[in-house]
């Protein structure tokens, strides 16, 4: 059974994450994606992983996601990569780790390089979507759902079997927070994995990320078949397998 935990951040938002404590110096830090949250495969997979291996382990739900506290439609970017720097600073502390996004996770876990980039030791993105609010989302709604959003500040955007209430304010953050013109330095390993069939996300964003690191150890993988959220138990062992290769 998983332990979730709280934390409060100094703007009185209770944070809901599952952690494993090591002796170990390295830990796996692993970022969900958007409107998603702890109780999928990956992160109980991811779990286990660390605790078979004895790694430390951290994963969250930003604010308006799961459990924690907060109304999604309150939340950004910048406060979900605030609130992940702080549970990392609070978890982590000073030790190294191998950093995994999922979907908009990738985003936020780019994010993190600004902070953390001498204690990242690896980075894996899953079906990887920075900047996907501008690039898959409102550069594709028509013109009523744009007037809506300016006008309301909200519209309620369907998407398969989900809604999601999309903001004004959410559009205009993700504006502030590109992160596909940047570079960035580090020589670690840089693995991209991203399904063939992602209806969400074109694989071309994880070849977007790739390009960012220009010193790192690169790889992409595109799985055969594999959706957006790359969570079948084949999928998840080719996950297992490429942060085996970064311990």
């Amino acid at each position: 059974m998983t332990t979730f935990s709280f934390c409060k951040t100094s703007r009185n938002i209770k944070i809901r994450y599952i952690k494993n404590y090591s002796k170990n110096d390295l830990y796996i830090v692993f970022l969900h994606g958007f409107m998603s949250d702890l109780e999928g495969k990956k992160p109980k997979a991811f779990l286990n992983f660390a605790k078979k291996h004895k790694l430390g382990f951290l994963a969250l739900e930003y604010s308006g996601h799961g459990k924690s506290s907060g109304k999604f439609v309150e939340g950004n970017i910048s406060k979900w990569s605030s609130q992940t720097k702080l549970l990392i600073q609070k978890i982590v502390k000073r030790k190294k780790f191998i950093l995994i996004g999922s979907s908009m996770g990738a985003w936020i876990s780019l994010n993190q390089f600004k902070y953390f980039k001498n204690q990242i030791q690896g980075f894996i993105g899953i079906g990887s979507a920075p900047e996907f609010l501008e690039n898959l989302m409102w550069k594709k709604f028509t013109k009523k759902i744009k007037d809506e959003i300016i006008t309301k500040k909200i519209s309620f955007i369907k998407h398969g079997k989900y809604e999601y209430p999309i903001t004004l304010q959410l559009i205009k953050d993700g504006k502030k927070n590109k992160v596909l013109n940047k570079k960035i330095n580090s020589n670690i390993k840089v693995t991209m994995i991203h399904g063939s069939k992602d209806e969400s996300v074109p694989v071309v964003y994880s070849k977007k990320v790739l390009k960012i690191f220009q010193k790192a150890q690169k790889k992409l993988i595109v799985v055969k078949g594999g959706d957006h959220s790359l969570s079948s138990p084949k999928n998840l062992k080719i996950i297992k397998n490429e942060i085996s290769l970064m311990i």
